[in-house]
């Protein structure tokens, strides 16, 4: 059974950082992506950024400039430092991990809340 921590998450002042972390806990097949959703209250999930198995990562717009993905592969660990927060940015935050070969898997992890206000 794969599990995924994610912890970082808490309350900041417009302009200011937090990072996320996520770590993956259990057997896990290489060659995976790992991403980070984020859920606004009233508001679909969304993407908001993603870093592949070969490292190639991909950003929202919203966030393009401000965040950075990275993963250490060795921790199994993924994580997003996030910069110039706004109060849009509020959220919670997912963690995403997914192999989209055979085999298949799709983990998500529980959620950290983001909230970004004076």
């Amino acid at each position: 059974q794969v599990r995924l921590a994610e912890s970082g998450g808490g309350l900041v002042q417009p302009g200011g950082s937090l990072r996320l972390s996520c770590a993956a806990s259990g057997n896990i097949f290489s060659a995976y992506d790992m991403g980070w959703y984020r859920q606004a209250p009233g508001k679909q999930r969304e993407l908001v950024a993603i870093v592949t198995s070969g490292g190639s990562t991909n950003y929202a717009d919203s966030v393009q400039g401000r965040f950075t993905i990275s993963r250490d592969n060795a921790k199994k660990t993924v994580y997003l430092q996030m910069n110039s927060l706004k109060p849009e940015d509020t959220a919670v935050y997912y963690c995403r991990v997914v192999r989209w070969v055979v085999p298949l898997f799709d983990y998500w992890g529980q959620g950290t809340l983001v909230t970004v206000s004076e």
